[in-house]
């Protein structure tokens, strides 16, 4: 049996460490690749937005202190541990996969952020591609990814 491989954008990632609408689907996800059924995928560029969503949630006042440094640490524990045990993939920014961003960007008139989260679930091979940003889902699709808007 071939094994799944889910592509997580940022919106989808932070549903694992903040409880908002549909985090079941994405912690499902999570013990899917625990059980050894499916990988996870997403881009190293996805490191760094998910600690800065955590930071503007903290900011803004929907996290306080000890639930940020909660958040915070269990992303990235659970990042090395998943990469360690050879749950998850983390798709490099190679120049190749940056220029391909561009195109998607203008054709679409998205920031270069989301065009690089597209390109990434193509380099990766991803079955699914889940995010929680709706304009990103229907862009996906018309870029013939199988996406899931979570």
């Amino acid at each position: 049996m071939k094994e799944t491989r889910y592509y997580l954008d940022s919106s989808a990632i932070v549903k694992r460490y903040i409880e908002e609408e549909n985090s079941d689907i994405v912690s499902e996800i999570y013990r899917e690749a625990y059980k050894g059924i499916s990988k996870i995928s997403f881009s190293i560029w996805n490191v760094g937005e998910v600690l800065g969503v955590l930071d503007r949630a903290k900011r803004i006042g929907a996290l306080d202190e000890k639930d940020y440094e909660i958040a915070r640490n269990n992303f990235l524990a659970e990042l090395l541990r998943m990469k360690k045990l050879r749950l998850i993939e983390l798709v490099n920014l190679f120049n190749s996969i940056i220029v391909q961003s561009w195109d998607l960007m203008e054709k679409y008139h998205v920031y270069q952020a989301d065009a690089l989260q597209l390109v990434s679930a193509r380099v990766s091979k991803a079955d699914l591609f889940y995010t929680a940003d709706k304009k990103l889902h229907e862009i996906a699709i018309k870029e013939k990814l199988d996406s899931k808007l979570v």
